[in-house]
């Protein structure tokens, strides 16, 4: 999975991108940066202290952090899964103009597409003249839509479109059909607070077209990461909050892209899978290695809400939790999965 930060200069984008790849000495570069964020599940943590396994593994997010001004480099974002869009709320000396800042994004992001079609089209208006067209009726249809709804500055996300018409497109790539969230940077003070400039506007367009807003501080972040575990604790407490901005925007992003975690655990290791719901026991033991998917034969699963309840294995087996599943069980969120298999 890999997530694109977007954002004016100034907003803090490039500070939250280091931590949350865990790099807060990494400079920035007038290339794209590229890091590894981790996902933060408590659950991980919980069964890790259980098992005390040799190595912990958390699901992972891979983030590309453009440098400098957005314009004339989002086509770098092109094979993203989502858009994360960092807002400044804080005071830098110039007053904080959200709704501002997210308008200007979006219209860059519309532009980037416009100028793809444009290219797409001229292409195809030349294999034409040359009788060697290769491009469907119906997929020339949707891409004259698209520009149509560009040049209206209307986002392609807001265009519904059949699965079938979802696989003629699917290739473009086009930025302004990706899943997008809104982080908004703000200071301690307004993160006490819990408001910012143009909040209420902003949830307001937000919720409109369902997408997530995370209120995040880089400079909460930052003084959070240099304390050991206890004062962290204590001084999130003191915000009134239960867990970081990073560890929530980092789930966040997860969770709009329709990802869940399965575990597998045990002496040697506990692990988070990604996968996508709706994934088949079968499946998910392919996200393990391919010889599980070959040679499946059935899964035994317990929910970990019923193994942290029963505390041990074998207290979920003297209750009859631990259920055996074949192939066709839809793998669900928090499952402890353990694979039989043959090959």
């Amino acid at each position: 999975m890999r997530i694109g930060i977007v954002g004016l200069p100034q907003c803090g984008k490039t500070t939250l991108f280091q931590l949350l790849t865990n790099n807060p000495g990494q400079k920035a570069s007038s290339k794209a940066n590229i890091g590894i964020a981790r996902v933060l599940d408590p659950r991980v943590t919980q069964l890790s202290q259980i098992f005390n396994p040799k190595k912990t593994t958390y699901a992972t997010i891979e983030m590309i952090d453009i440098s400098g001004p957005p314009k004339g480099q989002l086509e770098t974002l092109k094979d993203v899964d989502a858009i994360v869009q960092v807002l400044r709320a804080f005071d830098s000396g110039t007053a904080a103009e959200p709704m501002r800042e997210l308008a200007e994004i979006q219209s860059e992001l519309i532009l980037t597409d416009w100028g793809l079609l444009e290219t797409r089209l001229e292409r195809i208006e030349k294999e034409r003249a040359r009788g060697a067209n290769s491009t469907s009726a119906r997929e020339i249809a949707l891409l004259h839509q698209f520009k149509e709804a560009l040049e209206q500055e209307q986002p392609l996300w807001a265009m519904e479109l059949s699965p079938e018409d979802e696989k003629l497109i699917r290739h473009y790539n086009f930025l302004t059909r990706k899943p997008l969230l809104v982080a908004v940077n703000v200071d301690e003070e307004q993160m006490r607070q819990r408001t910012y400039p143009q909040q209420a506007e902003l949830e307001a367009w937000a919720g409109e077209r369902g997408i997530p807003v995370i209120v995040i501080s880089g400079q909460v972040e930052m003084e959070i990461s240099q304390l050991d575990e206890a004062d962290r604790t204590l001084f999130l407490a003191d915000l009134g909050l239960a867990e970081s901005g990073i560890e929530r925007l980092s789930r966040a992003v997860y969770a709009h892209l329709g990802l869940i975690s399965y575990f597998t655990v045990g002496e040697d290791e506990v692990r988070a899978w990604t996968i996508t719901q709706g994934t088949n026991a079968r499946q998910a033991a392919g996200k393990i290695h391919s010889d599980l998917e070959r040679g499946f034969i059935r899964a035994e699963v317990v929910s970990y809400e019923d193994f942290i309840n029963a505390g041990s294995m074998q207290k979920v087996k003297e209750k009859g939790q631990l259920r055996l599943e074949g192939k066709e069980y839809v793998v669900q969120d928090g499952d402890i999965v353990s694979i039989r298999f043959k090959v």
